[in-house]
């Protein structure tokens, strides 16, 4: 198995969304940026002091987007600039691009003679299949969604027309890799993502009565219906994480829930480790959160759709619920109290993917494209 440095000595640029803070895809990115420490990285949007140390170590090189009004608050509303601005970036001194995308950065141009490798979080997803989530008449207004339609599928266009700037596909679950197949028309290859099983491990004590959303609050998340089943149960919840849907989620929030936001590495280890289960309603495309759980002892109540099926075993470390409603939660969760799992069973689960495998197997497929060369 190939390790990083048995790489060949290339200039490399590393391109990733943007840097708002970590979450699943800034710790796979941390990976690259210690696989190519000499690497640059760019990014649409740079929040200082946002990421890990290994990242903000880089030479961030960011977009236009940067110098706009508010880019970290307003990001998002920055969407329709953000063709111009991953095109904008020169790689003429690069032979080897490495992006991590969810959005736009791979739609990067390299030049003809590099080898461009996208490890793929997901095409982006509110031009396609969760349009409504995010743009919807609940959203915007009728009006707001009928006026963001017309944008929606112009990126849409434009996210399938850039494809072909990528040589090879790297999707971080098979649920993504059949989209890559749908929306690009390209095959990827699969390799999970990384969880370090090192620092989230078990702890002693007997779990607590708390239930655990560790999530962006954003709508496809679906934390609102975590909060409903809570409601339902009238059992304490606890949600980490932020984002847009913050005032939201928390006008329809009672009493045993609670909201504390962004939380070092120590503390989410330690709630991991105290909590009930994590709960997860979301069709996510992979959902780094649930391995970290299992990691720490704790099993996972998650929708029965998207990467939840690739990473938990139904009865075994967790429980999968085929609706993202109230009820169907709310009985995944009262599963959870009445039945204790073996915390054994569920840190074997998460070793397979442990940081040392994702390590060589991204070296061995970087390699490996390196040597093919230039596909498109």
């Amino acid at each position: 198995m190939a390790e990083a440095e048995d790489l060949p000595p290339v200039r490399v640029a590393l391109v990733h969304d943007w840097l708002t803070g970590m979450r699943g895809g800034e710790k796979v990115l941390e990976v690259f940026c210690r696989m190519f420490p000499d690497a640059d990285l760019l990014t649409l949007v740079h929040t200082p002091g946002s990421v890990s140390p290994v990242i903000e170590r880089r030479r961030v090189r960011p977009s236009f987007v940067q110098r706009l009004p508010r880019p970290s608050r307003f990001y998002r509303h920055y969407l329709p600039l953000f063709p111009a601005a991953i095109e904008g970036f020169s790689l003429d001194e690069v032979d080897l691009v490495v992006s991590t995308s969810h959005c736009a950065a791979k739609s990067v141009v390299p030049t003809p003679r590099a080898v461009h490798v996208c490890y793929c979080h997901s095409p982006m997803r509110y031009a396609w299949d969760q349009f409504d989530a995010y743009f919807g008449p609940d959203r915007l207004g009728r009006a707001g969604t009928a006026l963001a339609r017309p944008v929606m599928g112009w990126l849409a266009r434009w996210d399938r027309a850039t494809a072909n700037r990528v040589d090879q596909f790297v999707a971080n679950s098979r649920f993504v890799a059949e989209r890559i197949a749908r929306y690009y028309n390209r095959r990827a290859l699969v390799l999970h993502p990384p969880v370090d099983t090192r620092f989230f491990t078990p702890g002693i004590a007997p779990p607590e009565s708390f239930f655990l959303v560790v999530s962006a609050l954003v709508p496809y998340k679906r934390v609102d219906v975590a909060i409903a089943a809570a409601n339902r149960l009238r059992v304490p919840l606890t949600i980490v994480g932020t984002g847009p849907d913050l005032a939201r989620l928390q006008s329809t929030a009672g009493p045993t829930v609670r909201f504390l936001g962004a939380v070092d590495a120590e503390t989410l280890r330690d709630l991991y480790r105290r909590a009930q289960a994590l709960v997860m309603p979301a069709e996510e495309d992979f959902g780094i959160a649930p391995v970290e759980s299992m990691a720490c002892g704790r099993p996972v109540v998650a929708l029965n759709r998207g990467g939840a099926t690739e990473t938990v075993d139904q009865g075994i470390t967790g429980w999968l619920v085929d609706a993202a409603t109230a009820d169907d939660f709310a009985a995944g969760m009262a599963m959870a109290m009445r039945h204790p799992v073996d915390p054994a069973r569920l840190v074997n689960r998460a070793d397979r993917f442990a940081l040392p495998r994702f390590e060589q197997e991204a070296a061995a497929l970087i390699a490996s494209a390196l040597a093919a060369g230039p596909q498109c």
